[in-house]
């Protein structure tokens, strides 16, 4: 009989000091550009280049050390700008990530897989979309000027696992199409 009053007082001491659970939940709309694939991408690097690709999006997720977050990106001409003719990418990832949990200073790290669709359509001649299973890997930096606002910056690289037949470009085999992806975001807290 002690030993089951020692038990229920020990649990009931673990049950009122222990901290509530709290998640840090965030939405980050982003834009940005798309640069350093050079068989798809005119821009091999993101300065010093005219022609860079704007991309925009939203990520949304949650946690504190260890979290997830689902990012849903799109490029219109992603491809470059043509008359008659319509190209973009489609990133849908959903990663895995770490960061540091306080401050205002918030780095963090991520993994991801999920949905790379390249879509490109010349007039009524050549329409081609590829769904392709792709992966993200990045990080970047939260600035957080008070409780629940700031801004985000992200780099992160973008990789289809398969090689793809766009049926666009001239001289060349099919290709992983791997790109990478500078994001400015504004960082709202929840």
């Amino acid at each position: 009989m002690p030993r089951l009053r020692l038990a229920a007082l020990a649990m009931l001491f673990a049950l009122a000091s222990a901290s509530p659970a709290r998640a840090d939940g965030f939405l980050t709309p982003f834009w940005g550009f798309n640069f350093g694939d050079e068989q798809f991408v005119d821009c091999p690097a993101l300065t010093n280049c005219d022609n860079h690709r704007s991309n925009w999006g939203v990520s949304i997720g949650g946690g504190r050390v260890l979290g997830f977050e689902e990012d849903f990106g799109y490029s219109k001409h992603f491809f470059g700008e043509n008359e008659g003719g319509d190209n973009a990418v489609l990133t849908l990832m959903s990663s895995l990530y770490v960061g540091v949990p306080s401050g205002p200073v918030r780095p963090y790290f991520l993994y991801g897989l999920g949905l790379i669709r390249p879509h490109f359509k010349v007039t009524n001649s050549l329409d081609v979309t590829s769904n392709s299973f792709g992966w993200d890997l990045g990080g970047g930096v939260n600035f957080y000027f008070g409780q629940s606002v700031g801004i985000r910056g992200d780099l992160r690289k973008f990789q289809t696992f398969d090689e793809l037949s766009l049926g666009i470009f001239q001289n060349q085999e099919n290709q992983k199409l791997k790109f990478w992806r500078a994001s400015l975001g504004l960082a709202l807290k929840f």
